[in-house]
């Protein structure tokens, strides 16, 4: 009987109960839904049929080794207890994934190297000579995924993420992923449809993705079929025979199911998109099979009695294009109401809405994610008991206002449109190098432009969680430059920033960012209380995009935060100006022996609660303090406390009422230096962070202290362009005190 073992398949949020079900088809075991994933067991005949057969994972992982790996070193011997030449030979080459959640070892691209190297030195040990390494279609590729320092290390079967087929070549703007196209068309009940002579029909066809899937699924045609790669071919426990017997079967039964393939039509009004959809139906074997044409979604018409019209339209296009879209999808609504009753219909959006524009109740949503982009998929049936008019939603909040004015304002013209372009192509080179980095990083919140065009004075951050918000800011306009001028620069960048990222105008915040004067960073600016999760470095926290001047996570501590996680463990931590206490958390998480949050706002304080709770961290062994940190240090110095870490990132500047007097860093942080140090155990480590940009570090305080300015350590790779964004220095006391 063959032998059975574990794999694991990756899928995008929110498909994995349909992975399960589908796995459960295709013969595996033990089938359970995990986070981005599906566990299960089964032989390697399973396996092959998921890389075959599944329309919905992305990769299929066979789990070799499972391990504690708190440190690099760990981790470089745990690898190397695999023994690598059963798996493959030096003269293969290699590519290393790592991934890494609530871990010591944050950094992806020095845990994949440290994976490399252990496996690279283990083939020189033994036979002289190493793998190369190759990024793009490697023989072997291994996935490394650490969470809570236990590491899993698995082969990729699949080689290359199973959604891409191998029929796209290209596609247009804003293309739907296969795997999500197919949960799409699965969600909307379409293989059973299909089954009983339906019609497919898909009015915004782009580059024909949905029609294919649907040809695929109603064809019953293997979607790994049309691939030539797969991460198993050169494995060296690679079962040729069953391979080639599992290809036979799948081309046997595609064959068999063309001959009874469903209509499956698709119109687009754009010609090149028709272009793009003809040439991706070509590569995919199904010339003759699926009816494009250009057409206007709304005149689009029903093949057939039954059928399922599906479609995933625009979220918004150029300028003020969000108010242009309504009468296009209301159109399309009239369309539906007047010559598709009796049939059903999918849309899939991340404007959700638009989606209302329809004007036909939805039975059944489901929320998806269309790679960082929250989607929702609305299932409808075209019946009249399902129709109403439209009307328009909640109240606008006075940041939704001003936003909504700026956009007005550069769909009137306001900015030429050659400098709304200018900085929308920098948007767009931005979004493929950092978005690139950060994808490979893990990294979900970052900053994508800051000024980086001098007539463009914004800085845009991108904020990954249940959907993709983005924080712009405003930096004050010098008075020589006209307000007017000033404003309509602002319209230009802002109106441009849905089209370029693809989100809807409620998932955009506006902001100015004026010198701050006294206590104002504690100042409300909108009272909405609208807060959202957002994950870093494997912890989760809670963000405000509308209410405070920040939005609770300085991005810019973010490789800070994990020095401090590293350093943490056993040490007795300390948080002076904590803000929302995510330094406290990344603390926490490393195994401080405690943690102690100091700050002068009740508010930021609740914050920095709320974040602990969060990632599962009571009170007991986190005491947060409200108080003026100047103060509270006098008094922690004269008690004698004492820790092993601390992390001190104070103001600039402050007058605040709370306070007896003014701070000022340049000039106070004698004083300030000298009270903290004296609060270090022998040997004990201070982080401290200003963002003063002309601050100069005086050492007097620093005697016999070892000193490392790490600020460019600390520098992330978004904000590069702005090297003094801040100024950090590692300070360690002596080993005995004086």
């Amino acid at each position: 009987m063959p032998m059975t073992r574990d794999f694991f398949a990756t899928t995008p949020k929110g498909l994995e109960p349909l992975l399960v079900r589908e796995l459960d088809g295709l013969g595996a075991e033990s089938v359970k839904e995990a986070r981005a994933g599906v566990e299960f067991r089964g032989t390697l005949e399973t396996a092959y049929r998921a890389c075959l057969w599944s329309r919905l994972a992305n990769r299929i992982l066979m789990p070799l080794d499972r391990f504690a790996a708190a440190t690099p070193e760990v981790l470089y011997d745990g690898v190397q207890r695999t023994d690598w030449s059963r798996h493959f030979g030096p003269d293969a080459t290699l590519a290393v994934d790592f991934s890494s959640r609530r871990s010591a070892i944050t950094h992806t691209l020095f845990g994949a190297q440290k994976v490399k190297d252990a496996i690279a030195d283990q083939f020189l040990e033994h036979c002289g000579r190493r793998p190369s390494v190759r990024l793009e279609r490697p023989d072997i590729r291994v996935k490394v995924h650490l969470d809570a320092d236990q590491a899993v290390i698995s082969l990729d079967l699949s080689g290359d993420s199973l959604h891409r087929r191998g029929y796209r070549t290209e596609a247009g703007p804003a293309p739907l992923k296969e795997n999500l196209a197919a949960a799409v068309l699965i969600r909307a009940g379409w293989p059973d449809m299909a089954a009983r002579g339906g019609s497919l029909i898909d009015p915004m066809c782009g580059s024909g993705t949905l029609l294919i899937e649907g040809a695929l699924l109603a064809a019953d045609i293997a979607p790994g079929s049309l691939r030539e790669y797969f991460g198993f071919l050169a494995w060296k426990g690679h079962d040729l025979e069953l391979w080639r017997k599992l290809l036979i079967e799948a081309r046997e039964r595609g064959a068999a199911g063309l001959a009874r393939l469903p209509p499956i039509l698709g119109y687009d009004r754009d010609r090149s998109a028709i272009h793009l959809a003809l040439n991706n139906i070509d590569r995919a074997g199904l010339r003759g099979r699926i009816h494009v044409e250009r057409k206007a979604a709304a005149d689009a018409r029903p093949k057939g009695a039954v059928g399922l019209v599906v479609v995933n339209p625009p979220y918004g296009e150029r300028l003020g294009d969000i108010e242009s879209l309504i009468p296009v999808y209301h159109e399309f609504g009239e369309a539906l109401k007047q010559h598709f009753q009796g049939w059903k219909a999918a849309l899939l959006t991340g404007n959700f809405e638009l989606a209302f524009q329809i004007g036909i109740r939805a039975g059944h949503y489901y929320t998806l994610y269309n790679g960082a982009l929250e989607c929702r998929l609305f299932l409808f049936d075209i019946a009249p008991e399902r129709f109403f008019i439209p009307r328009s939603g909640a109240p606008e909040t006075e940041g939704q206002k001003k936003l909504r004015q700026i956009m007005q304002q550069a769909g009137r013209g306001a900015v030429p449109a050659e400098q709304a372009e200018m900085f929308a192509n920098r948007l767009r080179k931005n979004l493929r190098n950092l978005g690139t980095w950060a994808r490979k990083s893990g990294v979900s919140c970052y900053r994508l432009y800051d000024a980086d065009l001098p007539e463009f004075a914004v800085a845009v951050d991108i904020y990954q969680g249940e959907k993709l918000w983005v924080h712009v800011q405003e930096y004050e306009a010098p008075a020589s430059v006209d307000p007017a001028k000033a404003q309509s620069r602002l319209a230009g960048a802002v109106a441009m920033i849905p089209e370029v990222l693809q989100v809807p105008r409620e998932q955009i915040f506006l902001k100015v960012r004026r010198r701050q004067k006294g206590d104002a960073q504690y100042f409300k600016q909108d009272q909405t209380a609208h807060f959202h999760m957002v994950e870093e470095g494997g912890w989760r926290f809670w963000v405000n995009f509308e209410d405070y001047l920040d939005t609770g996570l300085f991005l810019d501590h973010r490789i800070t935060r994990g020095l401090i996680q590293q350093a943490a463990r056993d040490r007795h931590f300390l948080n002076l100006f904590a803000y929302t206490g995510t330094a406290t958390v990344y603390a926490a998480g490393g195994g401080a022996a405690s943690t102690t949050t100091v700050d002068m706002s009740r508010t930021y304080l609740d914050w920095a609660g709320r974040n602990l709770a969060l990632n599962g961290f009571g009170e007991r062994h986190h005491l947060r303090i409200q108080a003026n940190c100047l103060d509270w240090l006098d008094q922690a110095v004269n008690r004698g406390r004492r820790y092993g870490l601390i992390f001190l990132d104070p103001p600039t500047f402050s007058n605040s009422k709370r306070m007896a007097g003014s701070f000022d860093i340049q000039r106070d942080q004698g004083s300030l230096l000298k009270k903290v140090i004296s609060l270090l155990e022998p040997g004990g480590m201070l982080i401290f962070s200003t963002n003063c940009r002309r601050f100069k570090l005086d050492e007097t305080e620093l005697a016999g202290c070892a000193m490392e300015d790490i600020s460019r350590l600390t520098l992330p790779k978004d904000f590069e362009r702005n090297p003094k964004i801040h100024a950090c220095w590692r300070i360690l006391a002596p080993s005995r005190q004086r």
